[in-house]
């Protein structure tokens, strides 16, 4: 009898716990590392995360742990579900325990202030490997559907195909389908830039603006992410498939949507205090949109979606005039 793949999950938010979930279910042997020993202790006793995933049954094979070292120890996976503004200073602390050949799995969807790296880009930097031992899960993934194991798919991204094939392996099960992809590039545009369009869109249904709105956010959202990708060397049918479109479609269109949700609020007339305080988990597009920003600027690409989304959250501009002059911005050819 072969020996089960271990995965170490480092984070027990929604997604964190879903996915370790879905690793369990596909026949790995799972550890969730949890921030508070009380949370831990409450996976391990009652089989579920009371906390974010209320409710849901856990797998037998998985199990919780608020030390990282036992959480690590021997993983030939270690998924990292922390939020992405995080990752650099949780896994220097973690770097050392890492099990020597592990993979580092991103579930995380945002690009880091200040340096503008992509989260892969992070995890080389820290971990001090290549990129050969960075691999990306992504695509439309609302951690509650797949918590009550209803039909999904994904990418695992990696540029080592053979990398992405074992992960593919590791969490195929009858409900969550994974396509491999090696476009790493682009997979992260897509889960990182989706979430600013999807607070866009929130505000736009936070004010009443209707499905023309919607729709046309959308259309122009994936334009933006696309023209970004091309200018950072991603394959550009990367945003035609799971991880562009299909991830900013489930993004746009659901209320599971912390990113649609926290924009909706928005839209309503909260501030952006208001909206935080009414926001259990991280909405990573409020941070990410500033950096999406910066490395759009940096690479010469106009992105006027995610400038608006700048403008209203952090600079304060009231929705009903931003979208007033995204509207009258000068008129232009569709493909440009």
């Amino acid at each position: 009898m072969s020996t089960p793949v271990r995965a170490a999950v480092m984070g027990t938010g929604s997604w964190g716990t879903a996915f370790g979930m879905v690793l369990a279910d596909a026949g790995c042997e799972v550890t969730l590392w949890a921030r508070r020993a009380e949370l831990a202790d409450a996976v391990n006793s009652t089989r579920t995360n009371p906390d974010y995933l209320p409710g849901v049954e856990l797998p037998e094979n998985l199990r919780a742990t608020a030390d990282p070292a036992e959480a690590l120890r021997g993983a030939d996976f270690t998924v990292l579900a922390v939020p992405s503004q995080t990752l650099r200073d949780n896994l220097a602390a973690w770097s050392p325990l890492l099990a020597p050949g592990t993979v580092l799995v991103s579930l995380m969807k945002g690009v880091e202030l200040g340096t503008t790296m992509r989260m892969s880009e992070v995890i080389e930097d820290v971990a001090k490997v290549g990129p050969d031992r960075v691999a990306v899960v992504t695509g439309p993934n609302l951690a509650r559907e797949i918590a009550a194991r209803m039909p999904a798919a994904a990418v695992v991204a990696c540029t080592d195909e053979a990398v992405a094939r074992r992960l593919q392996a590791a969490c195929h099960t009858p409900y969550f389908r994974p396509y491999t992809n090696t476009d790493v590039v682009g997979c992260e545009l897509g889960g990182a830039v989706k979430n600013v369009i999807g607070l866009a869109v929130g505000i736009a249904d936070g004010m009443g603006l209707g499905d023309n709105a919607k729709g046309s956010l959308i259309t122009r959202g994936l334009a933006e992410t696309t023209r970004l990708g091309l200018a950072m060397g991603a394959d550009p049918l990367t945003f035609s498939g799971l991880a562009g479109l299909g991830d900013l479609v489930a993004t746009c269109s659901s209320p599971l949507s912390r990113n649609h949700t926290f924009g909706t609020n928005l839209g309503k007339g909260m501030t952006l205090q208001e909206t935080i305080a009414v926001t259990r988990q991280t909405a990573e597009g409020v941070k990410s949109c500033e950096s999406v920003l910066d490395l759009a600027r940096r690479h010469g690409v106009d992105m006027p979606i995610t400038e608006t989304v700048v403008a209203i959250v952090h600079e304060g501009k009231p929705p009903v005039v931003a979208v007033k002059e995204l509207m009258s911005r000068s008129a232009k050819p569709e493909r440009r």
